[in-house]
């Protein structure tokens, strides 16, 4: 899916938020700038140098987009900081002049580079801005990419709630089977309706609809794409429903028909307590699919926010792994879950 960084704050600060491209998007650009308060900052003269354009463009969009840019690292000096600041500049063996009048401004403002890339993203008559812009995205694919091993489809299995959730989902989906095929007069295909009940109450796609979305093979498992939160979500569903399913059958003395089946699921899924986890699950799934697997869901088009910095540290950091890794250190675990059953 082509970005156009100009015009998606979500897309922006979905790369801002990711530490493990940044830090690459910093080696490739070679920005020289001022060593300040143990980080690297550029004043606005730089800035505009830069992106070759005047220093009013760069104000115009310092005023148009102050919010973001601040919250992404813009931030003006005073007091004792600007003086220490108006200091370290002194004592660079470079013209005061290269970063404009500022002996005796009373404030200044400074960009570190996450709030320098963040312009970057932004200024759209800089042909260097945009050159920039295309090697981001570049560099974004290729840093998530050799951080998953070569592809995000299964970047879920990286969780490390992912193999639990999968683990115990799946007792409980035998539950739901075991009360289908008990509890409904209807012939093999009520797994799959049923299942798609599910999935559309959920995140608003039956099977084939994401399927299609993540662009699955056709014996590829659906379920093990599914982040461990909207996993542990249908396992409620399925271990609840299957329950509701159980006892209208033993009251009734026998199975239910379709269209009772049908009513019963949507007195279920109308329980109000099912509403802040399917958001959870929704901005989950639409988020992360968006900025890790370049996944848009259409339907949760609504729920996409920006992925958090502790969301890559969870599926790119130290502590993801490889779902063969996870499945060798389990091993004790799963042994004792079994015994349980």
């Amino acid at each position: 899916m082509s970005k156009d960084l100009t015009n998606s704050a979500v897309d922006r600060q979905n790369i801002l938020n990711n530490p493990y491209a940044l830090a690459e998007i910093e080696k490739a650009a070679g920005v020289q700038g001022i060593p300040f308060e143990g980080k690297t900052v550029v004043l606005k003269e730089q800035v505009a140098a830069f992106f070759e354009v005047t220093t009013r463009t760069i104000e115009n969009y310092l005023e148009q987009n102050a919010e973001e840019l601040s919250k992404n690292g813009y931030e003006v000096l005073k007091g004792n900081r600007l003086k220490l600041f108006k200091e370290v500049i002194q004592g660079l063996d470079v013209p005061e002049t290269d970063f404009g009048n500022i002996a005796k401004t009373p404030q200044l403002g400074i960009f570190d580079f996450r709030a320098f890339l963040n312009l970057a993203m932004l200024v759209s008559e800089s042909e260097r801005a945009k050159l920039l812009r295309q090697a981001i995205l570049d560099i974004v694919i290729d840093t998530i990419n050799s951080r998953t091993g070569g592809g995000t489809k299964y970047i879920n299995q990286r969780d490390e709630d992912f193999l639990h959730s999968a683990f115990v989902g799946e007792n409980y989906r035998k539950q739901f089977t075991d009360a289908l095929k008990d509890c409904v007069a209807m012939g093999n295909f009520k797994y799959a309706v049923y299942t798609d009940k599910i999935y559309v109450s959920i995140f608003r796609e039956k099977a084939h609809e994401y399927r299609k979305i993540l662009k699955l093979e056709s014996k590829e498992n659906v379920r093990e794409t599914f982040y461990a939160e909207v996993l542990d979500l249908i396992a409620a569903y399925e271990c609840g429903f299957g329950e509701m399913l159980q006892r209208k059958a033993e009251e009734l003395d026998g199975q239910l028909t379709p269209l009772e089946v049908d009513a019963l699921f949507k007195t279920f899924e109308a329980q109000s307590h099912w509403k802040p986890l399917i958001e959870k699950a929704r901005l989950k799934m639409a988020s992360r699919d968006l900025a890790f697997r370049d996944a848009l869901h259409r339907q949760l088009e609504e729920y996409v926010t920006p992925v958090q910095r502790e969301d890559f540290e969870r599926f790119l950091g130290e502590k993801s792994k490889e779902l063969s890794d996870r499945l060798e250190d389990a091993k004790d675990v799963m042994k004792r879950l079994k015994e349980r059953e």
